[in-house]
């Protein structure tokens, strides 16, 4: 069964009387090369366990199932739950599991799914859960690769480099954690229904140790975060007001002593910086 065939696709959500849902941000891919891109681009291999979340009727799942040794797929939309016995009927290395992914377990989850197998995660994201789920895959701290298709504007975030419009703390956060590549975009006509943006397809690579530099993570997101909390402001101005109770004029001191302008603005740091910076306020 072709499951990107638009024909395919509407007898088999007719046979189930299945309607889209907006809410949960349903875009079902109608081109294959996009499942097939996105296992390859990720390295998918018969020693790997694979989280899916989100298989809609299952064409990156069938994709996934005939490179990997298991799928385990999380569905949120149980009026899928037929249609993917029907469509995934013929691979026995494949589990549904009707749930919540923001609400799972995530670390239990794939401890107790993949044991023996090198975990990874993939998954065509509903744009209205993108950051949380990548935030909750990334905290889970199990996978040797992330690779997922989310809203283009989202993957250029994470892919940003300092100084750019699109740069900020989600940058930042997900750049500590790993290494993101931007692999592919698609086209809002590889979907049914057609979306308003472009998609993108991204790898996140973990790394196996915080970058070089950075000496206590708690203090170093409270100075991210403090640093992107007044964009427009400088970088002295920002952390005087996100850091509170911090005297200023040691932060002026700390900017100094870790070799950065003083009117540099937070957008221009990079993770080496603002580790440097970090280290330079001391405990706070």
């Amino acid at each position: 069964m072709d499951l990107c065939d638009l024909n395919t696709i509407k007898a088999l959500l007719g046979r189930h009387g299945f309607h889209f849902s907006k809410s949960m941000g349903q875009n079902f891919l109608i081109q294959d090369w996009v499942p097939r891109g996105l296992v390859e681009g990720a390295g998918v291999g018969p020693e790997n366990g694979v989280l899916e979340i989100g298989p809609g009727i299952g064409p990156l799942t069938s994709q996934l199932a005939a490179a990997a040794q298991k799928v385990v797929a999380v569905e949120l939309d149980r009026s899928l739950l037929p249609v993917l016995d029907e469509t995934l009927a013929d691979f026995s290395n494949v589990e549904i599991l009707p749930a919540d992914i923001l609400k799972l377990d995530i670390p239990a989850l794939v401890d107790e799914k993949f044991s023996g197998m090198v975990p990874m995660a993939c998954a065509n994201l509903p744009y209205n859960i993108t950051t949380p789920v990548i935030t909750a895959l990334i905290e889970a701290n199990r996978f040797s690769c992330i690779a997922v298709m989310i809203q283009r504007e989202v993957a250029l975030r994470i892919c940003a480099t300092p100084g750019t419009a699109d740069y900020g703390a989600f940058s930042v956060y997900c750049q500590y954690h790993t290494a993101p590549e931007l692999l592919f975009d698609v086209g809002p006509e590889c979907f049914v229904p057609a979306p308003k943006v472009t998609s993108s397809v991204i790898r996140m690579i973990p790394r196996s140790a915080p970058p070089e530099g950075v000496e206590d993570e708690k203090r170093f997101f409270r100075v991210v975060k403090a640093a992107f909390g007044q964009r427009r402001k400088t970088l002295l101005n920002a952390l005087s007001a996100g850091l509170g109770g911090v005297d200023k004029e040691h932060i002026k001191s700390a900017i100094a002593a870790a070799g950065l302008e003083e009117n540099i603005r937070g957008e221009r740091l990079g993770i080496p910086e603002f580790a440097a910076l970090t280290r330079a306020l001391g405990d706070f």
